[in-house]
């Protein structure tokens, strides 16, 4: 009987103390029922480890239906062309909800256009670049199909620049 006290009281006190620290770093009053919901679900992930758990999260690849449009639209936004054989999707979260944040590489291409008026030859390479974006998507009948509205630029990096030499 006294253990069972124990450990009553232990939870009254740490849930007070979790309430109230909460209060003092956000200077809100808490969500008391999201709070409680938040600790229960972490509790029974780290209970059920390596099935669905969001402790380790490993990312799939999974392969874009609408990749013509995914690829269009990542031209825009970005003014390279894209390789759509380079397009991947991947996600980290649970594809079970309707809606799903995805991270979406691809490879873009840069032609550097050299128009002067001198004798001598200038051959210059594509400038490569590695694209990452995050967007939406669905995922119907085992189609994934990226929502291209949703989609933003999270970085963009040079892999391999333009370097010329002259004959």
């Amino acid at each position: 009987m006294k253990i069972i006290l124990f450990i009553i009281f232990f939870a009254v006190f740490f849930e007070a103390g979790l309430i109230s620290s909460y209060t003092i770093v956000t200077s809100q009053a808490p969500d008391v029922g999201k709070l409680i919901g938040l600790q229960i679900e972490e509790v029974t992930s780290f209970l059920s480890f390596g099935s669905g758990s969001q402790i380790i999260n490993t990312q799939s690849n999974m392969n874009i239906t609408n990749y013509e449009s995914v690829a269009s639209e990542l031209t825009n936004k970005t003014g390279y062309d894209i390789n759509v054989q380079s397009l991947a999707a991947q996600t980290s979260g649970s594809t079970k909800t309707s809606i799903f944040p995805v991270n979406i590489t691809a490879m873009g291409y840069q032609n550097l256009v050299s128009g002067s008026n001198t004798t001598a030859i200038v051959i210059t390479a594509n400038q490569t670049y590695s694209i990452t974006a995050s967007a939406n998507a669905t995922l119907t009948d085992g189609n994934l199909i990226v929502d291209v509205n949703t989609i933003h630029i999270t970085s963009t990096s040079v892999l391999y620049g333009n370097s010329s030499s002259t004959l």
